[in-house]
């Protein structure tokens, strides 16, 4: 089997396969008046909870099973940014104002800048000083529990869901721009030199 088709590569296709089926489940009840509306967070929110549980579970296996890629180690993170931006976009467009936009204003302009930044360090042969750091784990754990929670958005056994996904948010916005920080303090010095 070729590198790009292992196990941990097969379950980072099926996490891009899923974001479609999140908007769609999203915004069905607006089209099919017989699908309950109530319905379509908690179902988006099921789907976008297994697309999450793919993504612990490739960098899981590829390690556990040494099937670790170059091109796994590029798809990974193109299909984490999909499906947040994806499910961040889909919360804006159903709670418009600052108090949700601004947050994921924050979080996908960070994903640019960040991946930009590790493009241009990596022409430079300097890749390595804006790797994936212990903060960006915390940053992206924080992302998804947000995002479930807001798109489940009802209460589930009296936790208010969406505020408690929206404080999660916060803290997320938050952690992003600690991240970032940190990865233009390490790259300072070569921004400097060019």
């Amino acid at each position: 089997m070729s590198a790009s088709l292992n196990l941990p590569n097969l379950l980072t296709w099926i996490r891009i396969v899923l974001i479609p089926l999140i908007v769609l489940v999203f915004y069905l009840p607006h089209y099919w008046e017989f699908i309950p509306a109530y319905w379509a967070g908690p179902t988006a929110a099921i789907i976008f909870s297994l697309a999450g549980i793919t993504d612990w579970l490739d960098g899981y296996l590829a390690r556990r099973l040494n099937q670790a890629s170059n091109f796994g180690a590029f798809l990974d993170p193109v299909a984490d940014k999909l499906m947040i931006s994806t499910a961040l976009v889909l919360l804006v467009s159903k709670h418009p104002g600052y108090a949700v936009a601004l947050p994921a204003a924050i979080i996908i302009g960070r994903e640019i800048a960040v991946s930009a930044l590790r493009e241009w360090m990596s022409e430079l042969g300097r890749r390595h000083h804006v790797a994936v750091s212990g903060i960006g784990k915390y940053k992206t754990t924080a992302q998804i529990t947000a995002l479930i929670m807001m798109l489940w958005e009802h209460p589930l056994l009296f936790i208010p869901m969406y505020q408690v996904g929206y404080g999660f948010l916060l803290a997320a916005a938050v952690l992003t721009l600690w991240s970032m920080w940190k990865y233009l303090v390490a790259a300072w010095p070569h921004l400097r030199e060019d």
